[in-house]
């Protein structure tokens, strides 16, 4: 195969490889946003903090259970945390 070749079959992959991600990024991130914005209702329009965050990702990895120690740790009632770390994990 020639140098010119497997170059652009290189290029061509990395570009695939690198749009598919683009497309997966959102979706992800919105699962974690959804998690924060349920955190926040509870808050009544309070920001949450970045350790809200921190557990929603968590949760976005799949530790349901960890998700929602760290919310309930953070003063987030059980009922919410659960809610938030299901949205999270879709």
């Amino acid at each position: 195969m020639r140098t010119s070749t497997r170059i652009a079959s290189v290029l061509t992959g990395l570009t695939l490889a690198l749009g598919g991600a683009a497309l997966v990024a959102p979706a992800a991130h919105a699962d974690v946003t959804a998690c924060v914005n349920q955190v926040e209702r509870e808050l009544k329009g309070g920001e949450a903090p970045e350790s809200v965050r921190a557990a929603c990702y968590v949760g976005l990895a799949g530790a349901y259970d960890e998700c929602v120690t760290g919310l309930t740790e953070d003063g987030v009632t059980k009922g919410t945390a659960a809610s938030a770390c299901r949205l999270a994990s879709k």
